[in-house]
Parts: structure tokens; C-alpha cells; sequence
């Protein structure tokens, strides 16, 4: 008898056990991902012209060239996921952890069309396409995942301060120069910013992998 109601007890309590966490599942809201907006950026990395802004942000239309001396657009990334990220290939600093991270997005999506990487160089005038394409096959650069551009400095300092929100303004006799920071910026298919993420910090790309998988839910499935 005892062991009769011991076996009726331990089966209701796993039948309770199940009914809540299937509760909990339900119930509990699917994660969604913020969109964000100059105002919610620190200021320091927003263009004067820009922090007031609350709404409607998106990046700017860009042209620019990668390291197989092709023009890559905004129309480039139409309709797509992708990670943004400034740097020079010459940084002794943390340029380089930022591309080995890099890598480790391009190696996690290297089969999925929906994702795409995007380096600019902040020091144009030194990272020509010679120079970009040397670094890229240094650094294992898959072109079709991986577009590393150069171009205009006064458009790459604008997309900088003014659609990616990720360097700080320097004052003195060089126009349009710049601090980039460690920020991956990660870009939804509408162009709008949806994370950023410390790209020297290893553990951080497992964060920032989860969120993309969360957006492509949002956006494609």
C-alpha cells in the first residue's frame, strides 16, 4: 500500500513538475531585441548634430571599396543581417583580437546567406585595396562573407559618428580624424542598429551569436 501511494505521489509530482514548466515556456515572451537610437548612445560617440534623436535611425547610404577593388553600397546589405566594425590594419592595439573575433562570426556563418561582416578602415589614406587585400589573406578573410573597405575619409568618419555610433571625435588640424572603439554594431535587414557588443572580448561573441540567431527569427523566419 505504502508503495502504491509512494508511486501515485512521484508521478503527480512529475506530472506538476511538467504542467509548470510547460507554463513557464509558454508564458514567458520570446526575447526581442532593442532598436537603438542616438539618444540611447553614449555621447561622446555621437556626431553633435544627432544625439537628440529618439526615432527612426537608421544607416546612412554608403560607397565605398573592398579589397577586391569592387564598389559595395548599402545595396550591398539590403535585406540582410551584419556585423559592422571600424579598424586600420596597421593598429598594434585592439585591432587585432578584433579580427580574430571576427573570424570567429565568419567561421559560425560562413554557410548562411543571411549574414555578412563589414570592416572599415579609418585611416584610408594608409589601407588602399593593395593593402586590404594583403591583410584580408593574411588574416583568412573569406571575400564572400567579408567585405573590408576603404574610400572617402570624410564618409567613413560620417558613417562612424553618425550611423554606427562607435568613435570619438578628435579635436585638431586633421579633419575628419577619429577614435574608433571595440564596438561590433549589429545591423538588422532595415538597416537599423540592434546591438553592440565588445569586440576584444571572446565570451562576448557567444552573446552576440545568440542575438543574431534571435534576429533572423525576427526577420526571416
Amino acid at each position: 500500500m505504502l508503495k502504491k501511494y509512494w508511486l501515485f505521489a512521484t508521478s503527480m509530482i512529475i506530472i506538476s513538475l511538467i504542467t509548470v514548466i510547460s507554463f513557464y515556456i509558454v508564458l514567458t515572451p520570446e526575447k526581442k531585441l532593442p532598436i537603438y537610437q542616438p539618444s540611447m548612445v553614449k555621447f561622446q560617440l555621437v556626431d553633435s548634430t544627432i544625439q537628440h534623436v529618439k526615432r527612426f535611425h537608421k544607416i546612412d547610404d554608403f560607397s565605398l571599396v573592398n579589397q577586391n577593388n569592387e564598389i559595395i553600397t548599402n545595396e550591398t546589405y539590403d535585406g540582410k543581417i551584419y556585423i559592422a566594425d571600424f579598424f586600420f590594419t596597421t593598429c598594434p592595439g585592439i585591432c587585432p583580437i578584433m579580427k580574430e573575433n571576427m573570424i570567429v562570426l565568419q567561421d559560425e556563418f560562413i554557410n548562411d546567406d543571411h549574414v555578412l561582416l563589414l570592416s572599415h578602415t579609418v585611416t584610408p589614406e594608409i589601407d588602399s585595396v593593395q593593402v586590404l587585400k594583403k591583410y584580408s589573406q593574411d588574416k583568412g578573410i573569406i571575400d564572400s562573407k567579408w567585405n573590408m573597405v576603404t574610400g572617402d575619409k570624410k564618409q567613413i568618419y560620417n558613417l562612424a559618428r553618425k550611423s554606427y555610433l562607435v568613435a570619438e571625435d578628435i579635436e585638431g588640424p586633421r579633419q575628419y580624424d577619429m577614435i574608433h572603439t571595440e564596438n561590433f554594431v549589429l545591423i538588422d535587414s532595415k538597416r537599423r542598429i540592434r546591438g553592440f557588443y565588445d569586440g576584444t572580448d571572446i565570451d562576448v561573441m557567444d552573446n552576440l551569436i545568440s542575438d543574431i540567431k534571435i534576429l533572423k527569427k525576427e526577420e526571416f523566419e
